[in-house]
């Protein structure tokens, strides 16, 4: 079996690269860390149809499959890009799709870009004794932390039971969070009897769009390694001391090779995890946690060497290194830290 990316799929994925490398460069990043917004960013991948890509076609969307969201996580990844990519193009649509009442108004939203919808799974993936959800008919009552996107205009809510509920942004109040990631921002959100829709009393539903976001956070982290290991390999090329580039020395050549054995074949690993969440359902939530702790030990590896291959200009926001850095950090805990989701994967298997 020949396993690789359809000539579609190559073209989303060269499509999504040009734009990434046109308009969102490194000062854009810099922008939005220092306070800026991502509304130019999100509208111009609005206009290439990136929203609608997992919407089914009868809700305005384009109803692809997650490989083909995976392919657009990695180039994300690659231009540490600002964006709700992961919680309102992936997470969201693959919940709300499942939702047992009608969602088809806000999917129809999201395909065209005029919604945003935040995730806030914190409470049903590790409890917190400074943060718990509590349901009250209709109504939320506590704290999420580490909501996903700080600008969206509803927020998918789970509780410690797996419940889904779907509350509007102006319903409740968030609050800036402090992360190493400035590239993506998180907020904690609170709730005072707020109005909630339960979108689903179905732990197999929340499970579904936990799984497909842990495979695009790996997809994010693989293209900021990429991303990081690209960078090193240029720099040694050009960096020159004793009167030679320092990617001619030994020690520097074993340091990039590494990098490129490690995470080369990650590729296949989240490729292959996207597309069983459509194609191998019954193989398709332990090859997610598989492939999310996995890329999250890569990541940190890549993102030590490569910083490590820079010498004191990999400390510098003069290159930027350290947006990749902190990116491959923060999904690392997203959703889970790798060694939750190696234990979650042992009871998959039966094993605890």
């Amino acid at each position: 079996m020949q396993f690789g990316l359809s000539e579609e799929q190559t073209l989303l994925q060269d499509n999504i690269k040009r734009f990434l490398n046109d308009q969102v460069p490194l000062d854009a990043v810099r922008a939005y860390a220092g306070g800026g917004d991502d509304a130019a960013i999100w509208q111009g991948l609005t206009e290439l149809g990136i929203p609608a890509l997992l919407i089914e076609e009868s809700h305005g969307g384009i109803g692809l499959k997650p490989l083909d969201a995976a392919i657009v996580a990695e180039a994300m990844g690659y231009a540490v890009a600002p964006g709700p990519f992961i919680s309102s193009a992936v997470i969201a649509p693959t919940a709300l799709s499942l939702s047992s009442v009608d969602c088809s108004e806000l999917l129809e939203a999201l395909a065209v870009g005029s919604a945003r919808v935040g995730v806030a799974f914190a409470e049903a993936i590790g409890r917190r004794a400074d943060a718990s959800v509590e349901t009250r008919g209709n109504t939320l009552t506590g704290k999420s932390l580490f909501a996903l996107d700080a600008e969206a205009d509803h927020y998918l809510v789970a509780d410690h039971h797996q419940h889904l509920y779907l509350v509007a942004a102006d319903d409740l109040q968030r609050e800036p969070l402090t992360t190493i990631d400035k590239s993506r921002r998180t907020v904690s959100l609170q709730y005072r009897d707020t109005p909630a829709t339960q979108i689903s009393d179905n732990p197999a539903v929340f499970n579904a769009a936990l799984d497909i976001g842990r495979v695009m956070l790996a997809a994010d982290t693989l293209g900021a390694a990429q991303a990081m290991l690209d960078q090193a390999v240029e720099y040694a090329k050009q960096r020159e001391q004793f009167n030679r580039p320092i990617g001619s020395f030994q020690a520097v050549k074993h340091m990039c090779a590494e990098m490129a054995a490690h995470s080369e074949p990650c590729r296949a690993m989240v490729w292959y995890a996207a597309h069983a969440l459509s194609d191998v359902p019954e193989e398709a939530r332990l090859t997610a946690c598989h492939t999310k702790a996995h890329l999250a030990e890569v990541g940190k590896f890549v993102a030590k060497t490569a910083t490590e291959v820079h010498g004191g200009m990999g400390f510098t926001d003069l290159l930027g290194l350290h947006y990749w850095f902190k990116r491959c950090g923060a999904n690392r805990q997203w959703l889970g830290a790798p060694e939750l989701v190696r234990e979650e994967a042992a009871r998959i298997k039966g094993l605890v």
